[in-house]
């Protein structure tokens, strides 16, 4: 068969989380994915030197970088970190006791007992911090200032400095100055990530491609009408005149930051969020920029569903989506490639809870035959396939950072007979698109709109009062009597408020601890504008925007369910039951391939732990491409239950505790129309009040297809016999 070339494309971004007016930096995230993903995932290429990607670096991310290593910057939490630990003042405490947990706790703080220990002790969703803080001695705080930024570290890291390794492996009771030379070691690592970068760079393994500035929505900067494309019903903002300059604004200044850090400007960019518009092309092509990626909806929606996927996620004309593209506009030409999602959400979603190996393994399996299904159709065409998705917020997910699966997939590929590890801009100045687009889609990689960015009452509103803002300061350029070194200041305010960060948390789209913080963040780089400029803050500003209720993760049961387990189904038997719908609980990633599950119905009767799953379907044709269903329990502890021969009615389902078959256990299944399910308490070994933490995992010879939730579990506590008389009095 013809080599396929494969185009790993990794995008690393953070937003801008500094304010340059009063000198604070209330997150750490650039810091710390800077000592983990952006400097392991150098090393990780620089392990196999026949191994070749292309990695997006937004200016933004850069800067920050910067800030770090040569101004000396810092953030609250570093600030914290430094300070001794006895004698420290109380809201500094209690800001480390609510904020010195923030990682995945099963991969980044469960695997380190000290770590571990001090996490339960805080008493998350137990004690308010005012009363956890009585529990914590200086020496418990000082380790906990060392894991928080120690568990930051990619394992790399580790393996390339035995000082790390043995410094991690004393685990607890470190000294202050043990501490101090960690913050010094981690300030290190961060120094050396743009240079690790560009050594790649001009050592030919890596192509470094950049992003218009402060990350902005390029077509919503230049059209806000654009939305309606894709979206014809769209509200929109009051305001809806162009900000065009601006536009042109973030694509040169990128352009020149990139050149200036790197020696010399990029070819290519990954538009903010994948976000395209044929109108955007020009501006895009006059900087330079010789190609630009997205996803493959935005391909299918630009060729009216010619190129798409069917019922069953197959791709019509594979041949014409594992290709680049080009697009002719306002006489200047770009290149496009559009990305396989389906196998990004692989590494970004389910890879993780499988076996490393075989899940890297099984991606080169899917791109060998991506190429077999292009040479059958006879086009003469070698298959280009794009793998595109966020190079750091996956791998906390992952139990070991990714590194088995990384470096797995990397020397399997650089040594794969049939696969080619490529560039993308060299592999287009060598074979240039053929095909042409008449007319590119507005919209993003997300669902090929623009509606976690403008539409909701919340985004409208923060779109207006941005308008607000930039007319004021338009206005105060024209003065004769303006301050130039103010105004120029000002206008980098406003470009950071451009940015797509702070609309990525309004709306009910997406939800983090932190929002009212990106709130606050987003409304003072519009308030900055005043200040810098000797003006009084319109009072508009200091209300937040937020003002969505977050959604829970799930409903919780009402009353007992009288259900007969018989994959029928019948509504009132599940009428008081807790539901959850099936979406992606992770914040900073989107999940953009659709799973079987769409919703999941729990409760209990008088004896019984009761489940119902629905598919997009009819579960008994959908399940059937599981080869097993668990449900797995976090509590109770080391209780699964396996289910197999998902293709039948009555599949066979057993009990395992600590891996080990539970001979008696009195199980229920049945599938049909829904999936249906259901096991005695005693046999879980619970009683009234005690906890039900679970998650359900549909697996395919090994590989998870889908988990639910994506995220967490389904947390309940096992109801007393006079449950519905507690509720209906409630």
């Amino acid at each position: 068969m013809t080599s396929v070339s494969l185009a790993f494309f990794w995008h690393q971004h953070q937003p801008y989380y500094p304010d340059d007016v009063s000198g604070e930096n209330p997150m750490p995230w650039v810091r710390l994915h800077g000592t983990k993903d952006y400097y392991g995932m150098a090393l990780h290429i620089k392990e196999v030197p026949e191994f070749r990607c292309t990695i997006n670096l937004v200016p933004s991310l850069l800067l920050q970088i910067e800030r770090y290593t040569e101004h000396g910057k810092s953030d609250r939490h570093l600030d914290i970190s430094k300070m001794a630990s006895k004698g420290m003042a109380k809201e500094d405490v209690h800001y480390m006791l609510d904020n010195f947990f923030m990682a995945n706790v099963d991969s980044m703080i469960r695997p380190y007992p000290r770590y571990f220990e001090l996490y339960m002790r805080r008493g998350f969703g137990i004690d308010p911090v005012e009363r956890a803080v009585a529990r914590f001695s200086a020496r418990d705080l000082r380790d906990l200032q060392v894991w928080s930024n120690l568990t930051w570290m990619h394992p790399l890291a580790f393996e390339v400095d035995s000082d790390l390794k043995a410094f991690r492996d004393k685990g607890q009771y470190w000294t202050e100055d043990e501490k101090n030379w960690l913050l010094d070691k981690q300030m290190e690592i961060l120094r050396q990530v743009i240079p690790l970068h560009r050594e790649l760079s001009d050592g030919g393994q890596v192509e470094l491609t950049t992003t218009p500035f402060y990350h902005p929505i390029l077509p919503l900067l230049w059209d806000k009408r654009s939305a309606r494309q894709a979206m014809p019903h769209c509200q929109l903002p009051k305001a809806l005149d162009s900000y065009k300059e601006d536009a042109y604004h973030h694509l040169k200044t990128g352009v020149e930051y990139h050149k200036k850090l790197f020696g010399k400007a990029p070819i290519g960019m990954w538009p903010s969020e994948g976000s395209v518009s044929h109108d955007i092309i020009p501006a895009i092509a006059e900087q330079g920029i010789e190609w630009i990626a997205t996803d493959e909806e935005i391909l299918a929606a630009s060729t009216n569903g010619w190129v798409s996927r069917d019922g069953q996620g197959h791709i019509r004309h594979p041949e014409m989506l594992f290709r680049p593209w080009r697009i002719d506009s306002g006489g200047k030409q770009v290149q496009i490639v559009f990305r396989d999602h389906a196998m990004s959400d692989l590494i970004g979603f389910h890879y993780q809870r499988g076996d490393s190996a075989h899940g890297a393994t099984d991606l080169l399996n899917r791109v060998e035959a991506i190429g077999r299904a292009v040479d059958a159709a006879h086009t003469g065409q070698p298959a280009l396939v794009p793998i595109i998705l966020d190079g750091e917020n996956c791998w906390e997910y992952y139990y070991d950072g990714g590194v088995t699966f990384l470096r797995t997939l990397y020397q399997q590929a650089a040594a794969h007979p049939h696969i080619e590890p490529v560039k993308i801009g060299e592999t287009l100045r060598k074979r240039p698109a053929t095909d042409r687009i008449q007319n590119l889609f507005a919209g993003s990689w997300i669902s090929h709109n623009f509606a976690i960015w403008i539409g909701h009452h919340e985004d409208n509103t923060a779109w207006d009062l941005l308008h607000l803002t930039r007319e004021f300061l338009k206005q105060e350029t024209e003065k004769k009597e303006a301050k130039p070194d103010a105004i120029e200041r000002a206008w980098q305010e406003m470009y950071i408020a451009e940015g797509s960060d702070w609309f990525w948390w309004f709306g009910d789209d997406h939800s983090s601890a932190q929002d009212e913080l990106f709130d606050q963040l987003f409304r003072q780089h519009l308030q900055n504008v005043y200040l810098l400029l000797g003006e009084s803050v319109p009072s508009i500003l200091k209300h937040p925007i937020t003002s969505t209720e977050r959604r829970a993760l799930h409903t919780k049961p009402t009353g007992f369910l009288p259900v007969k387990v018989n994959g029928r189904k019948t509504y009132f038997e599940w009428i008081s039951a807790g539901r959850y719908i099936s979406r992606s609980e992770r914040g900073t990633m989107t999940l953009v391939t659709e799973g079987l599950v769409r919703e999941i119905y729990f409760g209990f009767d008088p004896t019984r732990f009761l489940l119902r799953v629905d598919t997009i379907s009819r579960a008994i044709e959908d399940l059937a491409r599981a080869t097993e269903m668990r449900i797995q329990f976090i509590e109770p502890k080391g209780m699964e239950i396996r289910i197999a021969d998902c293709k039948t009615s009555a599949p066979t389902a057993k009990l395992f505790r600590n891996n080990k078959p539970v001979a008696k256990a009195t199980t229920e299944v049945s599938i049909g129309q829904i999936f249906e399910f259901g096991i005695e308490l005693s046999d879980l070994g619970v009683n009234p009040g005690d906890s039900i933490h679970f998650s359900l995992d549909l697996l395919a010879d090994q590989q998870s297809l889908q988990r639910v939730p994506h995220e967490g579990t389904v947390e309940l506590t096992v109801p007393s016999p006079d449950f519905e008389l507690i509720m209906w009095q409630a």
